[in-house]
């Protein structure tokens, strides 16, 4: 039985919106006059990192090219900039979202973005994001500084801060996370998660992703899965 929640926090990327398309496409568009490729094998061990550490992680898995990794994302950050504000969200997440808003559940994101792109990615579809105020952790907000990324809990610390929530609270929180990073950060946490993977990432990774996500996660296929009563909040309306 899982215990009941008070709080929930999301991350952004890959599980709110369909981000993860527009990142392979920009990679691939950069990488294809070098003759090289991201494959989903290669985008397996660089979901849920920084920036410069899955531009680390693309480099070590590439063949030498003449190309830096700097130099790969001032490119990526331009194109990628261009096609945020057509992004779209995934299944489930706006009928969620609206659902926790309207029975008065705190909500916060906490997304390794920074805050521009941010903007760029949700300006448009503020119907969803709006709800959500001033209760956004981004990678680059001055509450973060010092703090490190996941998959160390801090953006989850800092964003039940946000909502009042303090040391001990852990276990009355529920964060969603598509990225096995996201799913550590949160367990190290102390909190609740519900592991949404991309089913690509399942079918190369396999096996391999067992050892590293805590026998306690919830996995589902898709935010529509999502039952709010098995976790104490209000369910839905019968249709």
């Amino acid at each position: 039985m899982s215990p009941r929640v008070e709080y929930v926090l999301f991350d952004l990327d890959g599980l709110l919106i369909d981000s993860e398309a527009i990142y392979t496409a920009v990679t691939n568009e950069i990488l294809a006059p070098y003759g090289c490729e991201m494959t989903w094998e290669i985008k397996a061990g660089l979901m849920g990192k920084n920036e410069q550490a899955a531009a680390a992680h693309l480099f070590a898995a590439l063949p030498p090219i003449a190309l830096t990794p700097e130099a790969y994302l001032v490119q990526r950050r331009g194109l990628q900039d261009q096609r945020w504000p057509r992004v779209q969200l995934l299944p489930g997440a706006a009928k969620l979202i609206a659902h926790l808003h309207s029975h008065g559940i705190p909500m916060a994101i906490a997304t390794g973005s920074n805050r521009a792109e941010f903007k760029l990615k949700t300006a448009h579809l503020s119907v969803t994001f709006g709800v959500f105020g001033e209760n956004v952790v981004c990678a680059d907000d001055p509450r973060m500084y010092g703090r490190k990324s996941k998959p160390a809990p801090d953006v989850f610390l800092q964003a039940a801060q946000l909502l009042g929530r303090g040391e001990g609270e852990g276990s009355k929180g529920l964060v969603f996370e598509d990225a096995i990073p996201g799913v550590q950060a949160a367990v190290a946490a102390g909190m609740n998660v519900v592991w949404i993977p991309d089913p690509r990432l399942q079918q190369v990774a396999g096996a391999d992703t067992t050892p590293v996500v805590p026998p306690e996660t919830r996995r589902l296929a898709s935010l529509e899965d999502f039952k709010p009563e098995e976790y104490g909040l209000p369910p839905y309306s019968a249709p």
